[in-house]
């Protein structure tokens, strides 16, 4: 929770809440997602495996929503800040001790593909009210996690882990 808070992924995307479940998302590269690591775009380019655990197996679904958190909470002005988050991925309907493979894709992976500055990405899984109760968003632009998540009754997050990512140079490839 500290490194969730000190990234600002509390106060900035989500509200604070009490983690409940274990998330690993892990990229084709065994690369795991760590709290505050940065991972270089060429390696992240393919959607993730993610595995969750919980100790109840029996009725119990998970909502997976990747995002784009821009850094500039204010983009692109402290008014109208509509740009803050883009959705990258959707998976609703995750089977308990299972992970997002098993899940249905609402909307389909889009590649980390970061142009200025550093971006963040944030793995926010939420606990579903039942099966197919989670509604795709109108749009991966001007999405806004926390109206998402009142708007489909799905609380607090039960996990959330991110990672940064910036535009490489052609000398940092790998």
């Amino acid at each position: 929770m500290e490194s969730l808070a000190v990234g600002r992924v509390i106060g900035e995307v989500v509200d604070v809440f009490s983690p409940s479940v274990s998330m690993n998302v892990t990229y084709d590269s065994n690369k795991q997602v760590l709290n505050g690591h940065e991972l270089m775009p060429s390696i992240i380019t393919a959607k993730p495996r993610v595995e969750i655990g919980v100790l109840t197996l029996f009725n119990i679904f998970f909502a997976l929503i990747p995002i784009e958190d821009y850094y500039r909470p204010d983009a692109p002005s402290p008014s109208d800040p509509y740009f803050r988050e883009h959705l990258h991925w959707m998976v609703t309907d995750i089977p308990g001790t299972t992970g997002a493979s098993f899940g249905r894709e609402i909307v389909g992976y889009e590649s980390p593909n970061p142009v200025i500055g550093i971006h963040r990405y944030v793995f926010i899984l939420f606990k579903q009210r039942g099966r197919e109760t989670v509604n795709p968003p109108a749009s991966r632009d001007h999405f806004n996690t926390r109206r998402f998540s009142e708007e489909n009754g799905l609380g607090l997050p039960v996990a959330a882990v991110y990672f940064n990512a910036q535009r490489e140079r052609a000398s940092r490839r790998r």
